[in-house]
């Protein structure tokens, strides 16, 4: 498989596998030292925590490579084939549009609190990082919302509606 092909088919889907795995084991180790062990460790729940926060938004990704996101088709199917198109395509452009506000007044709030040095509770580790995931996923989201509407115009299109003669 090229690189340009996992990337594209499988980027966000690696990413959120393996992230699953890391917390799974960080909590499990958790568990663990607090039941056996009778220390509780911060830092991994944090952590967990952190890691969560950023499968939710490369999820959020992955989520549109797929078009698995929750959307009323009910009003699309109402209308003719021929204005399904053009509804979809509206809806991609108000999508893609969120998307980039996203991604910029999240880049905004990831520079704010970078200069503001803030760091986290347990592993002293900058804030930012852990917002950064609004912006990549903003991101990743814009870039998946494109390729949709590619697709929208790349679709064969859609056969004529019967009319009541050939019924």
């Amino acid at each position: 498989m090229s690189v340009k092909k996992l990337l594209d088919e499988r980027l966000e889907e690696v990413i959120i596998v393996i992230s699953l795995a890391v917390m799974v084991l960080l909590i499990f180790y958790q568990i663990i030292s607090r039941s056996l062990l009778g220390n509780s460790l911060s830092w991994t729940e944090e952590t967990a925590r952190y890691i969560h926060i950023w499968q939710i938004w490369i999820s959020a990704s992955f989520a549109v490579r797929m078009r698995r996101h929750i959307k009323v088709e009910m009003f699309k199917d109402l209308l003719p084939r021929s204005m399904q198109k053009g509804v979809e395509l509206l809806s991609l452009l108000l999508w893609f549009f969120l998307a980039v506000v996203l991604a910029y007044v999240g880049t905004q709030v990831v520079y704010n609190m970078y200069l503001s040095g803030q760091t986290s509770p347990a592993m002293r580790i900058p804030m930012w990082i852990g917002y950064a995931a609004v912006p990549v996923g903003g991101v990743l989201m814009s870039i998946r919302l494109i390729q949709q509407m590619v697709w929208v115009f790349k679709a064969p299109p859609e056969p004529p509606e019967p009319t009541r003669g050939d019924l």
